[in-house]
This record gives C-alpha cells, structure tokens and sequence, in this order.
C-alpha cells in the first residue's frame, strides 16, 4: 500500500492499491479544494502528455496562473507562441514567445508548421506542430496560452485536448486589474473591455470554466482538472496494462 505526500496543510492520502489510484480520495481532494504538490501529479509512466488550453480575456489572470503552475510542477509545460508582434519591455525571444518577421511566419504557414494560428490586428500568432508533439510524446502535459478561435481550430486537429476558459470575477474587477497594470491608455483599456465582453461569450465551448476571484483557488482547481486528465480510462488503461492483464487473466 502506497500513500502519497500530505497534500498542503490538509493531510490526506490519496491511496494506491496495486498501483490503482483510489478515486474515493481524489474526490475527497475535490470537494475539500485540496492543492496538490509537484510530486503529486507526477504519473510514473511513459504515457503520452495530455494537451490543455487555457483562454480567457485581458486581465482575468491566465498569465499569472500559468506561470504558478509551471513554478510547481516540472512536468507541465507551456507552448511557446511564435510571433509577428514586437517584444515588450522583458519579454525574451524564445522564452515568452519565438519574435519572428511576417515574410517568416507565412513561409511558416505555407510549410503547415502551425496547430493553428490566427491574425489579431496586424500581428500574427501561431502554434507550432513540431514543438508540443515532441514535449507531449515525452509524457509532458502541455498548455496553450490561446484564443477561443485557435481553440477552435486545435479542437478540430486533436479532439481530445482538454479547453478550459478563465472568467474574471466582474466587470469592474476586470477594469481594476487593467487599470492597475498601469501599461495601457484608458482607450486601450476600454478597447480591452469590449473585447472581454466578445471573448466571454465564448465560454460555452470550453470544457471547464474556471473564475478568478481567489487566485488560489484558481490554481488548485486547475490542478485538479490537470490530475483529473491523468487519470482518464485511456491513460490509466496504458499506464497500468500489466496490472489489468495479471487482474482479468
């Protein structure tokens, strides 16, 4: 009988008996919005890396919640966008996103480079093929900073990634947030605001819908979403394949 680590300060165990996890745990977690810690998600195996993508509008938070999930969990990654668009005061190229010319990123797409890719104002964004097959094929779970529209279009090429759309706590938090920035003109802002509004309506299409109100909380229900991908039929069924053969022999 294996125990997990105590997960925070709430002491549970998430038991594996051989090597099943008990779901009777994972619901406890759930319900008591227990915070899992890197080691804690981590699946012994060499099943393939599931794909997420996470989209919301301007200021609800999604930026910062990738980047504390990637702060503690070494098996997550995120897809690194490339881009049209010029690089903002501490953005690294390859790091943030790969900053490439426009004749560069249409010979991109003449060579069917990108899972998707759109044009937003003058600049283009887009995905590459290449880099998350290889990180997902490695058993790394990837995340896609992306639009509804470009969920649309990984959706369509890969049906079983897993959407989830972050929703700010109101408008005027949204506005607060933006304001608080301190980057943008109060047109801009403005312009943000409408857009937030389109964006939201899409929400609908997603597979979960996450509000930020308590980042914490935030984050510890995307975790869950994260443990809850991993521990899917198909996975598991990869995963523990001897265990299942020696069970029903």
């Amino acid at each position: 009988m294996l125990s997990l680590q105590p997960l925070y300060d709430n002491f549970i165990a998430l038991e594996f008996c051989s090597s099943q996890l008990n779901l009777q745990g994972l619901k406890y977690a759930f319900r008591n919005q227990i915070t899992f810690q890197a080691t804690d998600l981590i699946m012994t195996s060499q099943t393939r890396g599931n794909l997420f993508i996470l989209s919301a509008p301007s200021g609800a938070g999604k930026s910062s919640l990738i980047k504390a999930l990637l702060e503690k969990h070494a098996d997550i990654k995120v897809s690194v966008s490339h881009t049209t668009r010029d690089p903002r005061p501490g953005e690294n190229n390859g790091e943030h996103y790969h900053f490439v010319s426009v004749n560069e990123f249409k010979a991109l797409i003449g060579q069917d480079d990108f899972f998707e890719w759109a044009q937003v104002f003058e600049n283009y964004y887009g995905t590459s093929k290449a880099a998350i097959e290889s990180q997902l094929e490695l058993g790394i779970d990837v995340f896609l900073d992306i639009d509804w529209q470009g969920a649309r279009q990984v959706r369509n090429l890969m049906p079983s990634v897993k959407t989830v759309f972050i929703l700010p706590p109101s408008q005027s938090e949204l506005e607060n947030r933006l304001n608080n920035r301190g980057q943008d003109s109060q047109e801009v802002i403005a312009g943000r605001m409408a857009k937030a509004k389109s964006e939201s309506s899409h929400y609908a299409e997603f597979d979960y819908v996450l509000v930020n109100d308590d980042f914490n909380l935030a984050l510890t229900q995307l975790e869950h979403i994260v443990m809850a991908a991993r521990l899917e039929l198909d996975a598991q069924k990869h995963r523990h394949q001897s265990l299942i053969t020696e069970l029903l022999a």
